[in-house]
């Protein structure tokens, strides 16, 4: 890895950090496309294991405001859907990552733009779970589909149940990548390298994360993973 990709990616977990810590949601929207357009090679695993420590330290922060039960049906799928993340890697040759990573950002940052008001049942937590289970295991990204499920609820509530199956996928994700050969120690020693941009993106955001206008920080998300994604798209 280049000195200026390391900068790159630095400046960009530092940015997802804060948008994550702050809003519940981003942190894969923000560098997933980034990673794809530097280095498909760092895509998902990089991306997986960068969440992990922030996603503890969220889900840590805000514990008392966790929805239990929707985490659980929401795992619960995740965990189930997991191996079908894993048969995409599979199937996609690897030139055509990127544009599988761009297209799969562009269409959730759609579908979570265009989503209607409503109250999530069974039937949304074990759909979002799922169709995370799906596209975080080949992609890194999974968030709009558990935010979609969230976004009407109270900003914290969001943050630390998004957080807690995050990380509970991830470590599911990754266990399996590795287990199956789709991934390598040096890729977690990226992700460990770059600690210390996430570690500071997490500690902005708890300086701002009570203030924040939350559901303009999800608009910036949003539209940052389409011009993103779009562009890792034209330039595959």
């Amino acid at each position: 890895m280049t000195v200026q990709t390391l900068t790159v990616l630095a400046l960009t977990v530092a940015v997802a950090a804060f948008v994550q810590g702050s809003s519940g949601l981003g942190f894969a929207l923000i560098v997933a496309p980034v990673a794809g357009m530097l280095d498909p090679h760092l895509v998902p695993v990089f991306v997986l294991a960068s969440m992990i420590p922030l996603n503890l330290y969220v889900a840590w922060r805000e514990r008392a405001s966790l929805d239990l039960r929707g985490a659980g049906w929401i795992t619960g799928a995740r965990l189930a859907a997991t191996p079908a993340g894993l048969a995409v890697l599979w199937m996609v040759p690897e030139r055509g990552l990127g544009v599988f990573v761009g297209v799969s950002t562009v269409l959730a940052a759609v579908v979570s733009l265009a989503a209607p008001v409503f109250t999530p049942g069974r039937a949304a937590y074990v759909g979002a779970g799922a169709v995370t289970g799906l596209t975080e295991t080949a992609t890194g990204v999974g968030g709009p589909p558990l935010a979609l499920v969230y976004q009407h609820r109270p900003p914290a509530e969001l943050r630390s149940t998004v957080a807690a199956c995050f990380l509970v996928g991830e470590v599911a994700s990754l266990a399996l990548l590795f287990g199956t050969g789709k991934a390598q120690a040096a890729e977690l020693g990226q992700a460990a390298l770059l600690l210390p941009a996430t570690a500071a993106g997490a500690w902005l955001s708890r300086l701002v994360h009570h203030r924040l206008d939350a559901r303009r920080m999800r608009l910036f998300v949003l539209v940052f993973a389409l011009v993103s994604g779009l562009v890792l798209v034209l330039g595959a």
